[in-house]
């Protein structure tokens, strides 16, 4: 008796979804901006149809089923010490290599599948096996230097240069400059407090540090001509720098930012009126992480004639902000007792009377501003990316945190909890906002993109301080985006499209407008809203209610930008971690 003929393979479903990962992982996403994530999700999508399809409905052999899958597994784990740090390196890296590598083997099985079909069962096993191997060695091809918008991933060939290493290449003014004196050791005795006498130009600086004086983003008194088109922004000068996630803090013609040189964290100093290099303080310290890439996270604070700065690391100095000498150095993370977490610590110190406030992770902690002696560490939270966040509420100063926890109040002096809000959440980015009449928003996130925006009023008697939820809306989902708030309303973020909500009720006004994953910062007296795109444009946007309107747009400077933008008086500063440029922006009589 002749055995049965063995059916031919059912092909037609594991083609189709092969063609579908193609188009929407690779096609589409060159063609629709933002599409990125979509295009993730549908190859990981189709990567588990042509799965279901080859185990349950190919008709292939049950030994061709399991070895396919076998094949698979092997390939990866042959290929993984071979890929490049950025992929296998850490957890988000590795992370990247298990999502994206299904869209290279998923159709490498169905074009195997077809071609070899008529083959020897000897070859075609054989085959198999090459065709996954080469489908995950692919990848060895490759880097990724991070994400952008929508869970796009930035790929690039292995042996390409980054922008660090060109710049690192090159002939540059900051190698010239003579460093400032070394730091003592970070866990080194702290001096006796002695007050240094203060230059009275350097008292009052035009934008202190993170997001301005007070840390809300918000730009008061200046007038600038929205009409790009016939005056549009006239670049005074562009220079090429290091890493890093870091804006700036400026002082007169003196401006202040972070950024990585190899092996060296730096806190330099340039000038605000030609973008010369005036003095660098280097840390041997380097932090990198397959989705932000290297450098600090954090931004200058200028106070008292000191620059203070934390780096990505823990490293906290403060330093002389003439001429980059060591005042004193800490390092938070041990004296907090935190380990760097998975993003690095972004914390922008905040100074409040004689104490230095720098959030390592989830735990504060404060600093005596003269000698740098710990004064106290707060509670341990769950984990932030949020920085300390200075408040007048019932008229009592109080720093705030959010954090996985939700928000906390503690006093500047002391470290002591005032009050804290419940809202555990994945860790938080953004800074929380106060409102004119004492209340405070927060946000909390999800992995999935954001769980939205809470609305807190704060009461504070003779039985203590009490804090009630008004409202929570997710009609504004900021992830790393800061939002705005300016006349009853917030401006901000909702994933990487502006929104504003009503802060009377948390209910959205309007949507549109899409950036990335962009910052913004509010002219005031205009009511307008100056973006900076994540691909490095600028934009006008009405802060107005009513609805969306762009009135702008200019291309200011190329790669992924994050980095917050600043104008002081006519002069706006933008950078990345590729270059930074200073444009002076026309004005308009009041």
């Amino acid at each position: 008796m002749e055995p049965t003929p063995r059916k031919p393979l059912r092909l037609w479903p594991g083609v189709v979804a092969a063609v579908l990962i193609v188009l929407l992982r690779f096609v589409v996403p060159l063609f629709v901006p933002g599409a990125g994530g979509i295009g993730l999700m549908g190859a990981l999508a189709g990567s588990i149809i042509i799965l279901l399809w080859w185990v349950f409905f190919s008709r292939a052999h049950w030994s061709d089923r399991v070895g396919a899958i076998a094949a698979i597994i092997v390939s990866i784990f042959v290929t993984m010490p071979f890929l490049h740090e950025s992929i296998r390196g850490g957890f988000m890296g590795r992370m990247f290599f298990v999502i994206c590598v299904p869209a290279f083997v998923g159709p490498a099985l169905v074009a195997w599948a077809v071609a070899t079909r008529r083959l020897p069962d000897g070859i075609r096993r054989a085959l198999m096996f090459a065709s996954m191997l080469l489908a995950c060695a692919a990848w060895t091809l490759f880097r990724t230097d991070g994400v952008i918008g929508e869970a796009g991933s930035q790929i690039t060939w292995r042996w390409t240069k980054t922008s660090e290493e060109r710049l690192l290449a090159q002939a540059d003014e900051l190698k010239d400059l003579p460093p400032a004196p070394a730091a003592p050791p970070p866990l080194a005795s702290t001096p006796e407090k002695v007050p240094t006498p203060v230059p009275a130009a350097a008292k009052e600086a035009a934008w202190p540090g993170f997001r301005g004086a007070e840390r809300d983003a918000v730009v008061r008194g200046a007038h600038i001509n929205t009409d790009w088109s016939a005056s549009p922004p006239v670049q005074l000068w562009r220079r090429p720098i290091g890493p890093g996630w870091s804006s700036f803090a400026v002082s007169g013609d003196l401006l202040y930012t972070q950024e990585q040189r190899g092996e060296d964290e730096i806190v330099a100093c340039y000038r605000v009126s030609t973008g010369k290099p005036v003095w660098r303080h280097s840390d041997p310290a380097r932090f990198w992480e397959s989705n932000g890439g290297a450098g600090p996270r954090g931004t200058p604070t200028l106070a008292n004639g000191r620059v203070y700065a934390f780096g990505a690391t823990g490293i906290l100095n403060a330093l002389d902000a003439g001429n980059g000498k060591v005042v004193w150095s800490r390092n938070v993370a041990s004296d907090a007792e935190r380990k760097v977490p998975m993003w690095g610590f972004t914390s922008s110190p905040l100074v409040v009377d004689d104490v230095v406030v720098v959030a390592a992770s989830g735990t504060l902690a404060g600093y005596d501003i003269d000698t740098g002696k710990p004064r106290w560490v707060g509670p341990r939270l769950l984990g932030s990316y949020s920085s300390p966040h200075r408040a007048t509420i019932e008229g009592v100063t109080q720093v705030l945190l959010l954090s996985g926890s939700g928000v906390t109040s503690v006093s500047p002096a002391t470290g002591e909890v005032l009050w804290k809000h419940e809202w555990e959440s994945g860790t938080t980015i953004v800074q929380p906002a106060v409102t004119s009449d004492g209340g405070v928003l927060i946000n909390a996130i999800a992995m999935t993109g954001g769980v939205g925006t809470r609305r807190l009023a704060i009461t504070h008697g003779s039985g203590g301080w009490g804090v009630n939820e008004r409202w929570t809306s997710n009609g504004l989902k900021p992830y790393f985006n800061d939002f705005v708030v300016h006349k009853g309303h917030a401006f901000g973020f909702d994933g990487n499209i502006l929104s504003c909500i009503d802060l009377e009720d948390g209910k959205r006004k309007w949507k549109g407008g899409r950036y990335g994953n962009g910052q913004l910062i509010l002219l005031s007296d205009q009511d307008l809203l100056l973006v900076l795109s994540e691909e490095g444009e600028l934009a006008l946007v009405n802060a107005t209610s009513d609805q969306f309107k762009e009135v702008a747009r200019f291309k200011a400077i190329e790669g992924k930008t994050w980095n917050h933008p600043v104008l002081v008086g006519d002069v706006l500063l933008v950078r990345n971690g590729e270059e930074m440029a200073a444009f002076r922006l026309s004005s308009t009589a009041r």
